[in-house]
C-alpha cells in the first residue's frame, strides 16, 4: 500500500475547500479594492479615527490602504489565519486520527518503519498545504492585477509575502504534530488546531498593542509580519530564521516520540 498516495486522498476534499475559500477571499477583498481607493481621503480619514490598538491588532499601522499592496496586506492577514488553521489541522490530525478511531494497526501492522509512516504522512500534508499556496499564488496575481485600476505595486514586495507562506505553513504542520505526540490523545482536532491558529494571531495583536517585543519571538505571525515586509521590501531575518528552527526541532521531536510511542489499536 502507498501510504503516500492513502494519505492524500483522505485530504484531497479539505485542500479543495481550503482552496476555494482563501481564492474567494482574495477576490472579494480585491475587488472591493477600487470603490475604497477612489475615496482615498475618506479612508485614511476613516483609518485615523479608529483606536489605535485596533489598527495595530490588525497589522495596519503605517499602512496607506489606498495602494494596491496596502490593502491587500489586510486580505493576506485573513489568508494566514485560515493557513494556520489548515496547516494545524493537518498536523494534529496526522497521527492522532487514527490513535482515536483504533485503525492505527491497519499501518503498522504492515512491513515498513514508523520513520517511513511518518515521512509519508507529512509528504502528503505539504503536498496538499503546497496545493493551497499554489492557489493563492495564482489568485493574488490574479486578482490584483484585474482590480487595481492601472494602479502600480511593486512585484518583488508582492512575492516576498507569497513567499513566506511555506514556512509560515510548516510551522503549524510541524508544531501541530508535535503537540499531538505530546498530548496522550486528541478528541477533537478542529478545536485544538482553531485554538492554536488563534492563540498565535492573539498573541501577534496583543503583543503589538501591548509593546512587548518578547512575544515576537512566540508567534509566527510576527515572523511573517505583512506590515514589515511591504513596508520594508524585505523579511524581518532573525524571526524567520527562528521559525525555520522551530520548524527543524519539531519536525525531529515528532519523529523521536512517533518512535518511541505506545500507539493503541484495536488488538
Amino acid at each position: 500500500m502507498n501510504i503516500y498516495k492513502h494519505e492524500f486522498k483522505m485530504n484531497v476534499r479539505s485542500v479543495i475547500s481550503w482552496s476555494v475559500s482563501t481564492a474567494l477571499l482574495l477576490f472579494i477583498f480585491m475587488g472591493v479594492f477600487s470603490s475604497f481607493a477612489k475615496d482615498a481621503a475618506l479612508l485614511n480619514e476613516a483609518m485615523a479615527q479608529m483606536p489605535p490598538e485596533l489598527l495595530t491588532a490588525f497589522g495596519m499601522t503605517g499602512l496607506d490602504m489606498t495602494t494596491v499592496l496596502g490593502f491587500y496586506s489586510l486580505a493576506f492577514l485573513f489568508c494566514q489565519i485560515c493557513l494556520a488553521i489548515q496547516a494545524a489541522n493537518y498536523g494534529f490530525a496526522l497521527v492522532s486520527v487514527e490513535e482515536r478511531d483504533m485503525t492505527a494497526d491497519f499501518l503498522l501492522a504492515k512491513p515498513v518503519g514508523r520513520a517511513h509512516i511518518l515521512t509519508s504522512k507529512l509528504l502528503a500534508a505539504f503536498t496538499g498545504l503546497t496545493i493551497t499556496n499554489i492557489v493563492i499564488w495564482i489568485s493574488s496575481f490574479v486578482f490584483i492585477n484585474m482590480f487595481r485600476g492601472g494602479r502600480p505595486y511593486d512585484t518583488k514586495t508582492l512575492v516576498l509575502l507569497l513567499l513566506s507562506i511555506v514556512v509560515f505553513q510548516l510551522f503549524f504542520l510541524s508544531v501541530g504534530v508535535l503537540i499531538s505526540l505530546l498530548m496522550k490523545r486528541v478528541r477533537s482536532v478542529t478545536s485544538v488546531s482553531m485554538a492554536l491558529a488563534f492563540g498565535m494571531y492573539v498573541l501577534s495583536a496583543f503583543g503589538g498593542m501591548l509593546g512587548k517585543d518578547t512575544l515576537d519571538v512566540i508567534t509566527p505571525f510576527k515572523h511573517f509580519d505583512p506590515n514589515y515586509i511591504i513596508a520594508n521590501a524585505a523579511y524581518n531575518v532573525p524571526l524567520v530564521v527562528l521559525s525555520v528552527v522551530i520548524v527543524v526541532a519539531s519536525i525531529a521531536g515528532s519523529y523521536v516520540l512517533y518512535a518511541r510511542r505506545n500507539i493503541h489499536t484495536a488488538v
